[in-house]
């Protein structure tokens, strides 16, 4: 691990762990739920808003940051933290899953990837360098490698070809990572084929990463078949770093992550369900346009102490949504995000306590 980096396991359940990774900006206690801030902002939520929610790390996304408003516009102005005004861990994405979900714009070679931009059509080419210095440009905690992601269905041969060109990349990552000061996480390839997934874990774990990421699920694929090679994969992955389940973010799939071992999640449901009327609760997901809610003058989660459920009702909050009211979408956000904050923080108590199982089996599975 690079020398401003440690990572210490607090206790094992099973499979479960509770962690603490140390990064020069703070502890991130884990398991954790890390929000989404695609463009160096948390939709609808301020740094404040994050900081009194819980939150210990959030994202940002290198694609993005590189087109507007570029990485040395960003890297001139201090970094990540300082123009954004985050005190606490980043972690940024190479860039992979969007360069790949433009299918159809790309033109993959053993080199890297060329793609036209989303925001103009222009052309770019992409390598797993470039992936890498843009990121020590942005200044994040956590760095990632530059991955080929494909969706689920894919034919075996060309899946084949992916890990392999993951494999190959990570090591370019590897070599042209120059800054101590970021911790670069390897991904884990393979779509559901489990053979894949071994041969991926062992090809990156040669390359001595300071932290593993299972990737490429989440995309498509039989909810059965992601979780059982989401186990699989986390069973192969070295105790003594964190792991990191890149795109969930649902409460259920995150217990089912926590449980083989898992210790990290990033995902945009929390927001994107706040920002379309959507509310996250232990009795299930709550669509705040429905009438029956008109009267309702508790909160959104009984015993929820977000800022949203300790001052305002369900009545209020479906008056807002269906006035089309800022504010309704930024409470509901808030309070979506304090939920699955909260449920990490409840499952890192219960593994510490040693029952981690019941706590589990205490949480319906409604998602």
């Amino acid at each position: 691990m690079p020398e401003f980096f440690r990572y210490e396991l607090d206790a094992i359940d099973g499979d479960a762990r509770a962690g603490r990774l140390h990064t020069p900006h703070g502890v991130i206690e884990t398991p954790c739920f890390m929000p989404v801030g695609t463009r160096a902002t948390v939709k609808a939520l301020s740094p404040r808003d994050l900081e009194e929610a819980g939150a210990q790390v959030i994202l940002a996304n290198a694609y993005h940051l590189y087109f507007r408003p570029g990485a040395e516009a960003v890297a001139a102005r201090g970094g990540l933290h300082r123009f954004m005004s985050w005190k606490r861990p980043i972690l940024t994405d190479s860039g992979g899953f969007q360069v790949f979900s433009l299918k159809g714009t790309t033109r993959i070679s053993g080199d890297g990837v060329e793609f036209r931009s989303l925001y103009d059509g222009s052309s770019h080419f992409f390598t797993p360098e470039l992936a890498v210095q843009m990121q020590e440009k942005l200044g994040a905690d956590i760095i990632m490698c530059f991955d080929e992601c494909v969706r689920a269905g894919v034919a075996a041969g060309y899946l084949r070809e992916a890990v392999e060109r993951t494999a190959e990349w990570a090591a370019r990552c590897r070599r042209a990572h120059t800054r101590s000061d970021q911790l670069l996480m390897g991904i884990i390839q393979g779509g559901v084929d489990h053979a894949l997934r071994r041969e991926s874990v062992e090809r990156t774990r040669e390359l001595d990463f300071g932290g593993y990421a299972i990737g490429g699920l989440s995309v498509g694929e039989e909810r059965q078949r992601m979780l059982e090679t989401m186990a699989f994969t986390a069973g192969l992955l070295p105790r003594e770093r964190p792991r990191y389940f890149m795109g969930l973010g649902d409460p259920s799939g995150m217990l089912e992550a926590i449980g083989a071992g898992i210790d990290m999640f990033d995902c945009v449901l929390p927001t994107r369900d706040g920002r379309n009327g959507g509310a996250l609760t232990s009795s299930g997901r709550l669509n705040m346009r429905n009438a029956a809610y008109a009267d309702e003058d508790g909160p959104l989660e009984p015993g929820c102490g977000c800022y949203t459920c300790s001052n305002f009702s369900r009545a209020y909050i479906r008056h807002l949504v269906t006035q089309k009211e800022i504010l309704g979408l930024q409470l509901l956000s808030l309070h979506n995000v304090a939920f699955l904050l909260n449920l990490a923080r409840r499952a890192r108590e219960a593994i510490i306590a040693g029952r981690f199982r019941q706590f589990r089996e205490g949480v319906p599975d409604l998602y």
